[in-house]
């Protein structure tokens, strides 16, 4: 490992730059999604999405409907909309038209991206691989044949916009666009080892970093991204100086030299020192990303005034701004959060993209750490807040996700600003390198579902760990445990903040869980033997929920949580009863109801409710207190579905938050119904 030095701080550089060919044609197979094997800080190593295979389960069809429907359909849109011509017409087809938002360059990156990722897949067909390594190397053809001698490389600052470059840093999307094409060729590199599409991005990185910088000309991400992307530039090719321009950009260091608006340094969330903030603001996913470059270089270079912020950070979003769904950015103007507590249910935005950036950071904290309340914040987002945002069939995608809605179309096949659907791609597709990760002592399950981890231990031993299980709608999960030899190490079970208890077994004997609490990874330290197994057991239980009481939309209101989904009322499932006329009663116990033919197949709740026997909508507007009559009700029976499955079947109303009946205190956790369990 090489060590370099600068502003008193070490970082430790990849061993890749100075690899032989052979040996740098073995490392691409050992990276995973973000590689830390030379990380300082990092709790936590990656494992490659190639050493993971997802079998038959929740997230492997979601995969599969990702790969086989969404990669080619969304193409085929991007082609349509004249995305991929932008490049075209750069290589020697001028007359024809950029078509197009200014920052389209980076949906098709992040659409490579995601093919890259399928690429890697165990999952993904050798059929299916040729197809999409066929069309990543079409794309990459027309990308390297635009790009300029002097490495610039964008579709629209060209021509008579060749004076504008770089000239709007708050608003041209330049370094947001860069910052794609680098972690495209990344993820191409990491799947099949070709440096084609990484060469290209290295030289425009260079562009930028030879040309920019506090004694050079300033520089700022208008939309930051390009944080995260230089970082793993640097831990790919070991070449400090990205980590150095990255260091630069979160010192904030360039406001008075590029006149920088306070307002416009709020929206980015950039401009001004990372350390500065002490709670989100601004654009969602710009301050999310934010915080995830800045993670990625608190990782490499350890400064503890970033380490303070990102906490700060942390617990504003989770305690004060986030939806039950992990859903965050509660306005639609500048697509930004609000203020504390402001979490509005049918105005929510809660855009796709920022809660795959939710995802994204959590999961940065988590390799980071270690810590178990990170993985919680990462599921809650993933099943729900972004599992929402592609539809079931693939090839219809929501921009923002409301938790409340009067029947308005929510999913659609393309957006003018298609930056969701290839995001929630690379997500979906990268997602087997976020399942496992390998301490100094051990392996981290963080994710449960019916999986093959083939790797090893950070001493080499050869390493399988296999899941059975039928989570989420099962919290019984069966694992086991295949050392290349008997070896002594720790294997990390997470047990979730939503479950109540634990229950732990190691080749059918009960281990002791009561040093451990839930939202923390149950250690388990022993010598292990091939094909030890462990069966650990959550109570899956239907949960309402309440929000604090200064969420105002949600007071006097509950919602359903069952394992880590949240669920929804649809207007399609209640026998005619109007939503606005529907309460939940609390005292009344929930029942579990597989129903396999249903989208998709789904756990669905049937919880007993009332309903009015008037109308609301008949009653006067508003009634002196005095003369209120007592509503006459009529007993109902409400039924859930999840909440990442609405919008599936046709427009139709929606609500997260249900009115209680009667407001007198928290509802009690329900007892659940019947439910299969099954490995």
């Amino acid at each position: 490992m090489k060590l370099f030095v600068a502003s008193g701080l070490v970082f430790a550089t990849s061993l890749v730059a100075s690899a032989t060919e052979p040996e740098q044609h073995a490392a691409w197979k050992d990276q995973g999604v973000i590689y830390l094997d030379h990380s300082l800080n990092a709790r936590l190593h990656s494992v490659p999405v190639q050493a993971v295979h997802l079998s038959d389960g929740f997230w492997s069809a979601r995969r599969k409907v990702t790969t086989e429907r969404s990669l080619p359909t969304l193409l085929a849109l991007l082609e349509e909309h004249g995305v991929v011509d932008n490049f075209r017409r750069l290589d020697g087809r001028p007359e024809i038209p950029r078509k197009g938002p200014l920052y389209t360059d980076s949906d098709l990156y992040k659409w490579i991206e995601a093919a890259a990722w399928a690429i890697a897949s165990n999952e993904t067909s050798e059929a299916d691989k040729q197809m999409l390594r066929g069309d990543v190397e079409s794309l990459i053809t027309h990308i390297v044949a635009a790009q300029e001698p002097s490495g610039y490389l964008n579709t629209y600052f060209v021509g008579d916009k060749v004076h504008l470059r770089f000239t709007d840093l708050p608003h041209s999307h330049e370094d947001y666009c860069l910052g794609h094409l680098i972690q495209a060729g990344i993820a191409y590199y990491r799947a099949t080892g070709s440096r084609r599409l990484l060469d290209a991005s290295i030289r425009f990185a260079d562009y930028v970093v030879e040309n920019f910088g506090a004694t050079k000309r300033p520089f700022v991400t208008g939309h930051p991204e390009l944080e995260m992307a230089l970082v793993e530039l640097y831990r790919t090719t070991g070449d400090a100086k990205y980590l150095e321009f990255t260091r630069y950009l979160l010192s904030g260091v360039e406001k008075d030299r590029l006149k920088l608006k306070d307002a416009d340094m709020r929206y980015m969330f950039s401009g001004k020192p990372f350390v500065s903030h002490t709670e989100f603001e601004g654009h969602a996913v710009r301050a999310l990303y934010a915080a995830s470059g800045a993670t990625d270089y608190f990782t490499e270079a350890g400064d503890p005034a970033i380490r303070r912020t990102l906490d700060l950070l942390w617990t504003d979003l989770t305690t004060r701004k986030m939806y039950i769904t992990g859903g965050v950015g509660s306005r639609s103007a500048g697509e930004s959060f609000g203020d504390p507590y402001e979490l509005p249910s049918e105005q929510a935005y809660a855009e796709t993209c920022a809660s795959v950036a939710n995802v994204m950071w959590n999961f940065r904290l988590l390799l980071l750490t270690g810590d178990a309340r990170y993985t919680d914040i990462l599921e809650r987002t993933l099943y729900n807040g972004v599992n929402s945002g592609m539809s079931l069939s693939g090839n219809l995608y929501c921009y923002r996700n409301p938790l409340a809605s009067s029947g308005e179309k929510l999913r659609n096949p393309w957006y003018d600003t298609t930056c969701c659907p290839p995001n929630i791609e690379r997500l979906f597709e990268s997602l087997p390198g976020y399942f496992y990760a390998i301490s100094r002592d051990g392996v981290y399950v963080n994710l449960y579902d019916n999986s093959e981890m083939d790797w090893h231990l950070e001493d080499g031993t050869g390493l399988t760990v296999s899941q059975a299980t039928n989570y989420p709608w099962s919290g019984d999960v069966k694992v086991t445990v295949s050392p290349a030899h008997p070896a002594e190490f720790a294997v990390y079970l997470r047990w979730p903040g939503w479950a109540s208890s634990a229950e732990v077994a190691i080749n059918g004997q009960p281990i002791q869980t009561a040093a451990f609490r839930r939202g923390e990874y149950i250690s388990l330290s022993r010598t292990w033997k091939p094909g030890d197994v462990i069966n650990i057991a959550f109570p899956l239980q239907p949960t309402p929920m309440i929000a604090n009481p200064r969420v105002a939309d949600d007071y006097g209101r509950t919602a359903l949580q069952r394992g880590p989904l949240v669920y929804a009322l649809e207007q399609i499932d209640q026998n005619g009863v109007p939503l606005g006329d529907i309460f939940f009663r609390s005292s009344a116990p929930v029942t579990v109801e597989v129903r396999k033919e249903l989208l998709g197949g789904i756990t669905i709740l049937r919880a007993p409710g009332s309903a009015s026997e008037k109308l609301l909508s008949e009653e006067p507007l508003y009634t002196p207190m005095p003369a209120v009559p007592t509503r006459n009700k009529r007993p109902v029976i409400l039924t859930f579905i999840p909440y990442y499955a609405i919008g599936n079947r046709e427009p139709t109303p929606m609500e997260v938050w249900v009115p209680l009946s009667r407001f007198d205190g928290p509802p009690v956790a329900q007892t659940a119904g019947n439910v299969e369990h099954h490995f």
